[in-house]
């Protein structure tokens, strides 16, 4: 769905018509060529090496509660085209159809396998099909819903020149991010308002630095948080 149509679909005409412009230093060799090819191999692997654990979550998931293996979400991808990105299912089935956008720690929603899930990101591992299919990359700002990215300003709809990615510099600084909410009188207010604006800015901040080496760094990160213990003060204090 191109862009414009997306516009008149969120009723706000033009809110996504420059997502595709290039901040002045996207666009070297790496960017361009190796880092699609990095992604494609990396995931394509991944999933090979990966299928026995990806086959035992899915037997799981489906013998623990009821629903399908998979969720799926739209979420607004490169140039504000919109796709659907593929989870494992961590929550009951009566709650996927529901308004409520925002997941706190504690959710009564999140099923007790979901937890786990969640909690050492397996339930992120079937994006690499999306990576895969072109739709995402490893490391770039992660996809947000089109509720969300209807509300960008001018600065932050940059973010929408590349691939989103399967993780990036704000999923690691937000790696608690539903323990914070989860403090919050209002979780939806404060992610709109203070979490999501800093996202933006870290993801913006990313743009300008896609190199081998960053996004090598990113995913080494990444895995190593999932297994590790992560500190959370310092993004409490920093809001």
């Amino acid at each position: 769905m191109p862009i414009p149509l997306l516009d008149r679909e969120n009723g706000r005409g033009g809110v996504l018509s420059d997502a595709g412009q290039n901040p002045g230093s996207v666009g070297g060799f790496y960017e361009r060529h190796g880092k699609r090819s990095l992604d494609t191999l990396l995931a394509t692997t991944g999933l090979i090496l990966l299928s026995p654990l990806l086959g035992f979550l899915a037997c799981c998931i489906k013998l623990t509660s009821r629903g399908p293996v998979f969720f799926r979400q739209v979420r607004v991808g490169k140039n504000g085209r919109p796709f659907q990105i593929l989870k494992f299912r961590s929550m009951v089935m009566q709650s996927l159809n529901t308004d409520v956008m925002i997941t706190v720690a504690g959710d009564l929603r999140v099923t007790t396998l979901g937890r786990v899930l969640r909690r050492y990101k397996f339930d992120e591992l079937p994006q690499l099909w999306n990576v895969i299919r072109g739709e995402m990359s490893l490391v770039g700002p992660r996809p947000e819903l089109p509720i969300y990215v209807s509300r960008y300003t001018p600065d932050q709809r940059i973010v929408l020149c590349v691939r989103p990615g399967i993780t990036d510099p704000a999923s690691l600084a937000y790696r608690h991010e539903e323990e914070i909410l989860a403090d919050q009188s209002d979780p939806e207010q404060f992610y709109r308002t203070n979490i999501l604006p800093d996202k933006l800015a870290r993801n913006r901040a990313y743009l300008q630095q896609i190199t081998f080496r960053n996004d090598t760094r990113i995913i080494l990160r990444t895995i190593s948080s999932s297994f590790l213990p992560a500190e959370k003060t310092g993004i409490r204090r920093a809001l």
